[in-house]
């Protein structure tokens, strides 16, 4: 076959892959920004290029390599100029255009020399925690642009102060205001986190657009300009405290501050939205492990499924001009590297065409092949939903080569609300039971080798790993990345202590059952497993104190364990690609080592208690 002819993906190709963080069609329709990151090895950095391609032909301009890699770039109204931020000085924030191209708004955090040097007199470098800071507030400027004899000359005016920190930032010409989403670094105070908009005709009246103690983010105005929708994102924080719910779209009235649900009849996760030039919404629905383009006409009426592929649409973006329907995205599958598509009108989605073909080489390459798995949990009969890899034209045979099941366990997105929030109160003992199972399944049906098993992941996966080798010794070896090992310390000392408390039902000292029972650091004496880890220095999410807590406790109990410290990282680890390529090396070392070797199976303990 075709497969068994093309060379094996090798590490440094996969590494080299490029990733699209943004795209942004021009209101004509006719051009697109594309944001795309990839590794620049001799810089020891990553590439935030921004290209500006047209839409019909596929030409392509360079814009900068230098973007800012959290401010999405912005077209003016007429789509003749583009904002973005680059590299600078001050701290930007959010950017937007007024109504017109001779002006736009933007924030930053700026602190002066005579304010900076003022502070650093007094206290030197002495942190004052909980101390407010000037660097805890945010400016709006605006930005005015003259354009005379080929000549552009630009003048910078101080709006206002805003007391907090804002994430992005939307300007409404029918009201005449900025709307904008505040933000805190530590995920502390459920109120730090609302929407806000601001009379240009008065700056001194602010008022609070939301009160639902939620995270908000993307923030776009409706068609008619009256509307502002926002996806509520429930993996930081939930609306309610006693329930946890999948991400959801929303909108608000700008004239009486009526706000409405959208996609109320879906299922599923919202992963992302763009406005539909004809009124409505078209939006990304995570059902299962696919995320398909739903069409929403207005709140009231139900969403429409658009054909398309199978797979998952990442990214997607509209012209807003009435004379064009056009539709750019970003799409990956299986067999289909992630690329970005452009289509003239979302009925022809089937046939939309590439746009960018970064990610070619690995078409040419013998992939591994995935599939959906599911499995019953038999404990409460749950279903529970996986992506199973295996080496391409193995699958019957597959203890000649590794396969990995990534699991859908409880807590998951796609599945609907209740499967994730029956997540709460039981963070590790109940998705790993979830896990354990597939597990149990895929030895069962003969596609596993029960002699050559190996566990682990990233982040909340590091989370699970740390558990589930205190559960069983029928894993040979752990890679274990940035997860937490003792829920007190990483409770005070991550920047998302409140989402940590809704997950256990309370703070430590009102839930310490809880914590017992979900204890990893308990029960640490019962691994057996070679285990290998990684971690951040700068990780703020998952400290990397909690690292120290795992190999110490190994070490102590002459447990084969490696711990990496990634210098600079924080906890995605995207600052130097070199770091990524490092980590991955070592894990494969580490499975080659130890993932074979089964551990006596005397001592399996595959529930303890």
């Amino acid at each position: 076959s075709l497969a068994q002819i093309l060379p094996k993906l090798t590490i440094d190709e996969f590494l080299n892959s490029t990733y699209y963080s943004s795209l942004s069609l021009s209101p004509n329709g006719q051009y697109l920004l594309v944001h795309s990151m990839r590794p620049a090895w001799e810089s020891n950095r990553y590439d935030n290029t921004l290209w500006l391609y047209k839409t019909q032909g596929g030409q392509k301009k360079l814009i900068t390599n230098q973007l800012s890699r959290s401010i999405t770039p912005k077209w003016s109204p007429s789509g003749n100029w583009i904002a973005f931020f680059g590299q600078y000085n001050e701290i930007p924030l959010a950017i937007t255009w007024a109504d017109g191209d001779s002006s736009l708004y933007y924030v930053s955090i700026s602190l002066s020399k005579e304010e900076n040097n003022s502070s650093e007199s007094e206290w030197k470098d002495v942190i004052r925690y909980r101390q407010r800071k000037l660097t805890d507030s945010s400016t709006i400027y605006r930005i005015d642009i003259s354009r005379k004899k080929r000549r552009v000359s630009v003048k910078k005016i101080t709006i206002a102060d805003i007391d907090f920190l804002t994430a992005e930032l939307l300007f409404v010409p029918v009201e005449n205001k900025l709307v904008f989403t505040s933000l805190s670094t530590i995920v502390e105070n459920k109120d730090a986190f609302e929407i806000y908009s601001i009379d240009l005709r008065n700056v001194s009246l602010l008022s609070r657009l939301t009160n639902n103690q939620a995270l908000e983010r993307n923030l776009q105005l409706s068609i008619d300009g009256k509307h502002v929708f926002f996806i509520v994102d429930s993996s930081i924080l939930s609306e309610d405290k006693n329930v946890n719910t999948q991400n959801r779209l929303y909108s608000i009235n700008l004239i009486n501050g009526k706000i409405e649900r959208w996609g109320k009849d879906f299922g599923g996760s919202i992963r992302g939205y763009t406005i539909r030039s004809q009124g409505g919404v078209y939006m990304l629905g995570q059902l299962g492990i696919n995320v398909e383009i739903y069409l929403q006409q207005s709140s009231s009426k139900y969403s429409i499924l658009q054909r398309g592929w199978t797979g998952t649409y990442h990214q997607i973006s509209s012209s807003l001009s009435t004379e064009s329907s056009a539709i750019a995205l970003v799409y990956s599958s299986v067999e289909r590297p992630e690329e970005v598509y452009f289509v003239n009108h979302i009925d022809q989605l089937c046939l939309a065409k590439a746009i960018t073909s970064e990610n070619q080489l690995l078409t040419q390459r013998n992939l591994p092949r995935a599939k959906s798995y599911k499995w019953i949990n038999n404990e409460d009969d749950r279903t529970i939903e996986g992506v199973l890899h295996y080496p391409s034209g193995k699958f019957e045979s597959a203890t000649q080569g590794w396969l990995v099941l990534e699991p859908n366990y409880r807590g998951s997105t796609g599945y609907g609300d209740a499967f994730i929030n029956e997540l709460r109160f039981q963070l590790l003992s109940r998705p790993g039971r979830d896990i354990l199972a597939g597990v149990d399944r895929l030895i069962a049906d003969g596609i596993a080798d029960l002699n050559k098993l190996a566990v682990g992941g990233y982040s909340y996966g590091g989370y699970l790993t740390n558990w589930l080798i205190t559960q069983t010794t029928r894993f040979n070896a752990a890679l274990s990345g940035a997860g937490p090992t003792e829920h007190i310390s990483f409770w005070g000392g991550t920047d998302l202590p409140a989402p940590l408390v809704d997950l256990m039902g309370g703070f430590p000292w009102e839930v310490p059952e809880i914590l017992y029972n979900e204890s990893i650091i308990y029960k640490l004496g019962k691994v057996e497993t070679p285990t290998h880890i990684i971690t951040g220095t700068r990780d703020i999410r998952v400290p990397f104190d909690q690292s120290f807590i795992l190999e110490r406790s190994l070490h102590y109990m002459n447990v084969p364990v490696k711990l990496l410290l990634i210098p600079n990282e924080g906890h995605s680890i995207d600052i130097n690609p070199w770091h990524g390529k490092i980590k991955v090396r070592e894990e494969m070392k580490w499975l080659e080592k130890y993932g074979q070797i089964p551990i006596n199976r005397a001592t399996e303990k595959t529930s303890i208690k």
